[in-house]
């Protein structure tokens, strides 16, 4: 009708779709990471390709010294994943030791005093010197908070797709963390901190990974950036001389020919510069 005002008509907004990363509560800040965790389904043509790469049989990279090395597996691992790398470190003349830590689903400070110092103290009385340290994803993130409480125990470490600077992970990382960290608590009580599993702890753990990598102690990153696990940006050191980027997953870091041969120049390049 004529002289009748108009009504406008709201259209509704779309909703945003949930980010796939949430960021878990961490000392430093960086943007979200955008990836699937499906592409993490592609790791075991990681694993055929190892198997025919000659790095695999230790052919064109630098021979070890017999200096042990420990493993540390990611989260929810165990020692059995890193067969393959263990025995591959024995072929190219290293001592190696798996972590002892049982399943990777525990305070990580625990995991240390219980079964990672004892480890590392039986490595360096049966090799006579420092030892190496490497580890996957989470492993990689104890392996260097004990790099900072051990110096001068501590020959190298390197990590394998490990979210050194802090977590962004997938979504259904993030709720499976949640839940051990429910159970830690349940498990643990007072012989846990309230922040166990966090950013926020303030546990020797924690102390110990925010230290400085003394210059004495080589450090090396390897990541992806297609990681459908982490964000590949908290795995770096932003130093680009330690930093190496490699193709493939998350998962498969632990059987990624190209990062073989990265850990064993580092490996060479440790035991000549110490």
């Amino acid at each position: 009708m004529p002289g009748r005002p108009r009504t406008k008509l709201r259209i509704p907004k779309k909703a945003k779709r949930p980010p796939k990363f949430i960021r878990k509560q961490s000392p430093l800040a960086h943007p979200q990471a955008d990836a699937s965790l499906w592409t993490e389904a592609l790791f075991g043509a990681e694993v055929l390709l190892l198997h025919a790469m000659p790095v695999y049989y230790g052919f064109g990279v630098p021979r070890g010294d017999g200096s042990g090395v420990v493993l540390i597996p990611g989260f929810l691992g165990t020692d059995l994943y890193l067969s393959e790398l263990h025995s591959w470190l024995g072929r190219i003349g290293y001592r190696a030791y798996f972590s002892g830590i049982g399943i990777n689903a525990d305070c990580p400070n625990l995991l240390v005093q219980r079964h990672l110092n004892e480890t590392i103290e039986r490595a360096m009385d049966e090799t006579g010197g420092k030892i190496h340290l490497i580890g996957h994803s989470l492993g990689g993130v104890i392996a260097r908070s004990i790099a900072g409480g051990r110096r001068k125990d501590i020959a190298s470490v390197i990590t394998l797709a490990s979210p050194i600077r802090g977590t962004v992970a997938n979504r259904t990382v993030i709720h499976a963390a949640d839940a051990i960290r429910l159970r830690i608590l349940q498990e643990h009580g007072d012989g846990v901190l309230p922040h166990c599993y966090t950013g926020r702890c303030t546990c020797n753990f924690v102390d110990s990974l925010r230290r400085d990598v003394p210059d004495s102690l080589l450090q090396t990153a390897i990541y992806t950036r297609d990681d459908g696990i982490v964000d590949w940006r908290y795995c770096m050191t932003r130093n680009p001389e330690c930093d190496y980027e490699v193709p493939g997953t998350h998962i498969g870091m632990a059987f990624n020919p190209t990062a073989y041969a990265i850990v064993a120049d580092r490996l060479a390049q440790a035991q000549s510069s110490g």
